[in-house]
């Protein structure tokens, strides 16, 4: 990973990088990587062309790379989801496993162990904030008419990418991903959370604050998983390469779903599996599944008529290469397959296959200084916010 510049002065240090560069995105001289940061559109407003969406008038070329830049925009959306639910604060480690369900108390003794596995109650307790650097190697495939798996083949050449991820608790974070030029910016001050991108300018993320699914999927939150699935129920046993493993679900609520849908996007469900493995007590995998319809409106002749479009998203974690760190067992290494379905009157069925391996390069807890002006709302949203 590339964490400095060079500058043009020699007599000057060098620039620190706020996301550090793989060296896979970056093969060309020392000396010319200063003019090619400045090509990229990583800190660029969102009306710029590089990273913009294809316009309906484009043709040729353009439109070739504009259709480009429009999937990197749907890979870094794919990279940076959030968790169904917010996650209790503490729950897990006040909660009898007594005056329960069978199911439920199955899950709250599964937890303990978890959490004795990942360093205890006393060590996970102690955490007060976290930072994790790492890489990523992502792909995608086409959107493939129809619904079956056949023929979807990954397109083009698959790209590198790097993150870096601050949080102060599973509720106040900030997350910033960089991947061929083009940048999200994700974040949460406890009370809002928010992205923006390369494309977009700053919005509110619909819904309370949750934490980001990288967290959890890549192992680097036990405190935060462990409290996430303190409600969760214990549904069978599942064999998941060869380490037999416990299945926690975890379905969101009604009040939460509504708080997430706006006008023009209803949320339907959102359900989330840990798999905790019966030998170690440690999360190895992470599934979710989310389905959302969105209105639109289509011009016919006897007037307007509104239909449905319905996009169903899946995503399976592989979490692995747990090592302490501070006296915490965290995850450093993982992949992740993700699905998305679009189907729905008047739409042609479509569907699109992402696969995503990551390494975590550095992190680190209880960060000195770290405290929450770092993460503020952007500007324009906190001017909104006091405007409403």
């Amino acid at each position: 990973m590339r964490k400095l510049c060079p500058t043009d002065r020699e007599d000057a240090l060098d620039t620190v990088l706020e996301v550090p560069i793989p060296e896979e995105m970056y093969s060309g001289p020392v000396a010319g990587m200063r003019n090619w940061l400045k090509s990229q559109m990583f800190d660029k407003a969102s009306e710029a062309d590089g990273c913009a969406a294809p316009s309906p008038a484009a043709s040729g070329p353009s439109r070739t790379i504009a259709a480009r830049n429009a999937e990197l925009h749907l890979l870094l959306k794919l990279g940076a989801p959030l968790i169904p639910c917010p996650v209790p604060h503490d729950r897990a480690f006040s909660r009898s496993i007594h005056d329960s369900s069978i199911q439920a108390s199955t899950a709250k003794y599964i937890i303990q162990q978890y959490i004795a596995a990942t360093g205890g109650q006393v060590a996970l307790l102690s955490v007060e904030s976290m930072y994790a650097l790492g890489k990523i190697h992502m792909s995608a495939s086409e959107f493939h008419a129809g619904m079956e798996d056949e023929g979807m083949r990954p397109k083009g050449n698959s790209e590198y990418g790097a993150f870096v991820l601050w949080q102060k608790n599973p509720e106040v974070w900030y997350f910033d991903f960089i991947m061929a030029g083009c940048k999200l910016t994700h974040g949460s001050d406890g009370q809002v959370a928010w992205k923006q991108s390369s494309i977009e300018r700053s919005h509110v993320t619909p819904g309370p604050p949750r934490p980001l699914r990288r967290s959890l999927q890549q192992g680097l939150d036990p405190r935060a998983t462990a409290n996430l699935f303190s409600d969760a129920m214990c549904v069978g046993e599942k064999d998941i390469n060869g380490d037999m493993c416990f299945i926690l679900k975890l379905d969101t609520s009604p009040t939460t779903l509504r708080a997430r849908s706006t006008s023009s996007v209803n949320m339907i469900h959102h359900t989330i599996w840990g798999y905790f493995s019966q030998r170690t007590g440690l999360l190895i995998q992470l599934s979710d599944s989310q389905l959302l319809s969105m209105k639109f409106t289509r011009a016919r002749r006897a007037g307007n008529v509104e239909n449905s479009i319905f996009w169903e998203t899946s995503m399976e974690s592989i979490i692995e290469d747990y090592r302490y760190i501070n006296g915490i067992n965290i995850a450093h290494a993982g992949h992740t397959t993700g699905t998305m379905l679009r189907y729905g009157e008047g739409s042609v069925n479509h569907k699109l296959r992402m696969v995503e391996e990551w390494v975590i390069d550095e992190a680190d807890f209880n960060l000195w200084g770290l405290t929450q002006e770092y993460f503020i709302l952007p500007s324009d949203i906190r001017t909104n916010e006091e405007d409403a």
